[in-house]
């Protein structure tokens, strides 16, 4: 947090770099310094009543506006996604797929144009444009870069890494300032943020240095790695394959290399690892000496701020990679509680929140349950936002008062129309198994209700699960309402398995066809007439598009062959849509590979008379 001595400090820079004639040098100082006074202004001009942002389920999927702190829509739900309003008045919502940034009036300052927006710091934000790069903005949306870049960090100090590609195919780093100006320009192998008003870069493999803020060389050092500043102290290696240690900024050996791996200090403090097997872990806590303060015996150890860590003790000591369950401890190595915790974020003011499993909660300082702030059913986290609790558990945003009352949660009942509903059910038979799924309401056939009702159920994954029974991997799954007219629902019924130990986890995607009047699901040759070879028709329209349209051009090579009668699919008002899953024809970063063919191009052979057609053009 800036403090109003850090305006003055960088005014006493600048003053001293006028002297030295160092004018570009004093011009880059002072934009720091009235940066501060910017988020200065920011944190305590009189607040604006706080809005906080909220989903509600309708019949076009789940939309996010913002409430106020009686439960109220201030901002009416229609983004796709809206995350918190900012310092600055400002929060990244989403419409359309891209980003934008609106005001507190719900307007938008940036339009919806981005695919990322970051956090704005000092007054500055990095985005990023599909196929374009990075580039800087601005509290007013202006573009500050003079070009696009491959990255861009967040502002320290005025300055912002960046990185851009070099002719030969490698990335260089170097800085931006609050000009998104090339302060000092990509010549570096990697480099790290500002503090002090010094970073840690590498200059090529085997050297390492620290340099000042116009980038000249401070001190270099020799050595495989270092990693960055924590109270004067940096982790290094001597080898790529060797053992971790801590200089100082001179590069002096202060406590020899010796362990597996080695955090940054924070507070005199640092985790640090001495197992050599790979698949079991031995953190421990040092000093600035090497003294161990908590043995290195434990699966994981987490820095908490505030004088208190967490010591993760593993689930399943054969199995250490499932995770680990939390003790609370002092930086000093006196354990307060026992091994009792998931999900333990950083203490803020005196409080941290952790879950058990079955209910989320605050701890106190003591490593002990907050008896005066709410505790919820479900685990994830809590944290307080203004004069409400936020609570992110079970797959949910939620709000509640000081006292524990509910202010806000999403709704579990969505109206489609006449008797028509779909009503939200949760399936959580383990802690590591949590979804909602769909179940319809309001069919004037009962059984065929049922039959519906018991075929969603299949396709949400719930199935019997022991809960004391540990899986080999988490699975999350949800649904949404993707489309509804006449009497014809679309259900979006979305998963995530991840196995243990996996570098990610494998989405899923499935949509159901539903006819309110009769219980069918449909299938995809339920559209098209007998006989009106749909599958060869569709093949040949999707690889046209693969083949002409360059947003499709992360498509596999010779990987696409045709569609499949039974490929995944979904209708809206104007168009079919042919989907693939994950790695099928194209990088797992693609996501769903999606292909929109509008009604028009494929009117001849669509069943006009059919039950699916008439379903939702009755």
């Amino acid at each position: 947090m800036w403090k109003e001595q850090d305006v003055i400090y960088w005014y006493h820079v600048a003053n001293a770099q006028v002297k030295a004639g160092m004018l570009t040098k004093a011009k880059e100082s002072i934009a720091v310094a009235k940066g501060i006074i910017h988020e200065l202004r920011t944190t305590l001009q009189p607040a604006a009543p706080l809005l906080y942002p909220a989903s509600l389920s309708t019949v076009h999927g789940v939309k996010w506006g913002y409430i106020d702190d009686k439960g109220r829509f201030a901002i009416s739900p229609r983004f796709e996604y809206a995350e918190e309003f900012q310092p600055n008045g400002l929060a990244v919502v989403q419409l359309n797929g891209r980003n934008g940034l609106i005001n507190r009036s719900g307007s938008f300052v940036v339009q919806p144009v981005y695919s990322t927006i970051t956090r704005f710091s000092e007054g500055r934000a990095a985005v990023l444009k599909e196929n374009e790069g990075f580039q800087v903005i601005d509290e007013s949306g202006n573009i500050l870069t003079p070009q696009p870049y491959a990255y861009i960090g967040r502002y320290q100090e005025g300055k912002a890494l960046f990185s851009q590609t070099d002719a030969e195919g490698r990335s260089l780093y170097g800085y931006l300032d609050r000009r998104g100006q090339e302060a000092i320009p990509a010549q570096f192998a990697s480099g790290g943020d500002f503090a002090d008003g010094r970073a840690v870069v590498q200059i090529k493999e085997g050297e390492f240095a620290l340099i000042g803020r116009g980038g000249e060389r401070l001190q270099t050092y020799p050595y495989a790695f270092v990693g960055p500043l924590g109270d004067g102290l940096l982790a290094f290696q001597e080898k790529s394959d060797g053992p971790h240690g801590y200089l100082d900024e001179k590069g002096t050996v202060v406590i020899p290399p010796q362990y597996t791996s080695a955090l940054p200090f924070e507070q005199g403090r640092a985790v640090v690892n001495v197992s050599t097997d790979p698949l079991h872990n031995q953190y421990g806590l040092i000093d600035k000496k090497g003294n161990f303060l908590i043995k290195p015996a434990y699966n994981d150890i987490q820095l908490l701020g505030e004088g208190r860590v967490a010591v993760g003790k593993a689930k399943r000591p054969d199995q250490p990679y499932v995770g680990s369950i939390y003790a609370i401890a002092t930086t000093n190595g006196r354990f307060l509680s026992d091994f009792l915790y998931r999900d333990v974020t950083n203490y803020r003011n005196g409080y941290a929140s952790a879950n058990n499993g079955s209910r989320t909660f605050f701890l106190d300082r003591s490593g002990k349950i907050a008896k005066n702030l709410p505790m919820v059913g479900g685990a994830g986290t809590l944290s307080v936002a203004g004069g409400l609790i936020r609570a992110a558990v079970d797959l949910r945003v939620s709000y509640y008062d000081r006292k524990g009352r509910l202010v806000w949660r999403q709704n579990t009942v969505i109206p489609l129309s006449g008797p028509y509903r779909v009503r939200e059910r949760k399936f959580a038979p383990n802690n590591d198994y949590i979804l909602y799924y769909p179940q319809i309401e309001g069919m004037a056939d009962r059984a065929a209700q049922e039959r519906v009702n018991q075929r969603l159920k299949e396709l949400a994954q719930v199935k019997p699960i022991a809960p004391d029974q540990q899986l080999d991997s988490s699975y999350s799954g949800d649904f949404s309402v993707a489309f509804f007219r006449d009497h014809l629902v679309v259900l979006e019924l979305t998963g995530y398995q991840y196995p243990f130990g996996a570098a990610h986890g494998m989405p899923s995607m499935i949509y159901a066809h539903v006819d309110l009047q009769t219980g069918r699901i449909y299938r995809l040759k339920d559209l098209f007439k007998p006989n009106s070879n749909y599958v060869q028709v569709l093949s040949d329209i999707v690889g046209e598009q693969i083949r002409n349209d360059s947003k499709y051009s992360y498509v596999f090579p010779d990987s696409y062959h045709g569609i499949q009668p039974d490929q995944p699919f979904y209708v809206t008002a104007d168009a079919l849509h042919l989907y693939f899953a994950p790695y099928e024809i194209a990088p797992f970063a693609a996501g769903f590979p999606t292909f929109r063919i509008p009604y028009r191009e494929i009117m001849p052979i669509i069943d006009t008379s059919g039950p699916f057609w008439q379903s939702f053009h009755a």
